[in-house]
């Protein structure tokens, strides 16, 4: 793994575990000082994003190690599992969110905020959004789906508050809002868990390489034998920047072994040298 996507890893994940400490310590005190459900909610919410991204950190670190002999293909899929954990751990705040705030609608729960409440959550609105965006240039920037998912992770943080600052706005005419905001923002928080686990898991389990990789291959193909004899079967998988890929292609029946392993052997180091993907390519004979 280079230098610069490890580097870029750290970044987001130290500077998230300071800011987000921070942001929690001074949230929950404005929360309980004013008794609100969703105050509260969401700043447990930001603490949550120092533990993500201290899996973040983890996961870059354990995915830049090398390939050994129980990993020939490296560790690059840490990563994906590390969003994989931020997307269950997202879930789980959501869940013990909703319940509390179902518990203030029931108990008709009237909440009084507080100057310094709206200040703290319009301040923490920029800095999560801010937060975000980097980490979402970052990830997208090195290729890391757990910064992708941590920067998620700060905007749904950043929209929360924006909702309970607009509460905070009109609380005082309506008992009910903390605790619809509160329902709100928990269900934001689980619909993005759902989509970083559906997005990351694809990736574990494999996928079908998309129309651009196939052309590319095929024309790589093409550039060496002149066509693209039936190329099939393609199956793509990553483990982090390392990403191998396997397809069936057929070949002149009459070529001799020798002359078949030099071609396999030339469009595999071009995918290599080209698309930095290893390729293992079966022959067949063109029917």
């Amino acid at each position: 793994m280079k230098l610069e996507i490890s580097k870029l890893g750290y970044i987001e994940g130290f500077a998230s575990v300071i800011i987000n400490v921070i942001l929690f310590v001074i949230k929950i005190w404005v929360g309980i000082l004013v008794g609100s459900v969703a105050m509260i909610a969401d700043a447990w919410h930001t603490l949550s994003d120092t533990l993500t991204s201290g899996i973040v950190i983890l996961g870059v670190w354990i995915s830049k190690k090398p390939a050994d002999k129980k990993h020939p293909f490296g560790h690059g899929r840490a990563e994906l599992i590390s969003a994989i954990i931020i997307s269950i751990l997202l879930a789980l705040v959501a869940i013990n969110f909703i319940i509390d705030s179902i518990g203030q609608l029931i108990e008709q729960t009237k909440v009084q905020y507080t100057t310094t409440s709206i200040i703290v959550f319009a301040v923490s609105i920029f800095i999560k959004e801010s937060l975000a965006r980097f980490s979402i240039w970052a990830g997208k920037k090195a290729s890391l789906k757990s910064l992708i998912a941590d920067g998620w992770h700060h905007r749904s943080d950043a929209i929360a508050s924006a909702v309970i600052l607009i509460g905070a706005l009109l609380g005082p005419l309506f008992w009910w809002l903390d605790g619809v905001l509160g329902l709100f923002v928990s269900i934001l928080i689980l619909k993005v868990a759902y989509d970083v686990f559906k997005d990351t898991s694809t990736l574990l389990m494999g996928e079908k390489p998309d129309d651009e990789l196939i052309t590319k291959i095929k024309e790589t193909v093409r550039e060496i034998t002149g066509d693209t004899l039936n190329l099939h079967h393609e199956h793509l998988h990553r483990y982090g920047e390392h990403i191998e890929i396997s397809f069936h292609l057929c070949l002149p029946g009459d070529l001799t072994l020798t002359q078949t392993h030099e071609i396999i052997d030339r469009i595999e180091k071009k995918l290599k040298t080209e698309l930095n993907i290893y390729a293992t390519i079966h022959a067949e004979p063109k029917k």
